[in-house]
């Protein structure tokens, strides 16, 4: 997994290009786009409703947008899996729940393990 931080767009143009490249998605590849809670995941699908536009970025529809409550200037945390050929996105909300439940459970781990 490769991650990143990007920001999107008004137009929902992600602004990070490398995501592109390390897929090696081209121009007017197909791409099956969907939300899960507010992650969006996108891989290439020959079926796939929404297209690479002929710049190198990824572009988010603003349905998609909608559904995951992502909005212009959102920093975004891109998640990528090179060996499946699939991105998930994350907008910073949700990455700030992962993580207080995760530190949570730290704080409320055996006290024994502590190194003092």
């Amino acid at each position: 997994m490769q991650y990143g931080l990007a920001r999107i767009d008004a137009s929902g143009r992600v602004a990070d290009r490398s995501i592109v490249k390390t897929l090696g998605w081209r121009s007017g590849d197909r791409l099956a786009i969907t939300v899960v809670e507010s992650a969006v995941v996108v891989h290439r699908d020959p079926a796939g409703v929404f297209a690479v536009p002929p710049t190198p970025y990824l572009v988010l529809p603003a349905v998609v947008r909608r559904r995951a409550g992502v909005r212009a200037g959102d920093q975004l945390l891109v998640a990528v899996d090179s060996t499946c050929g699939v991105l998930v996105i994350h907008p910073l909300a949700a990455l700030d729940t992962m993580l207080v439940g995760y530190h949570a459970s730290l704080l409320g781990g055996d006290h024994d393990d502590r190194i003092e």
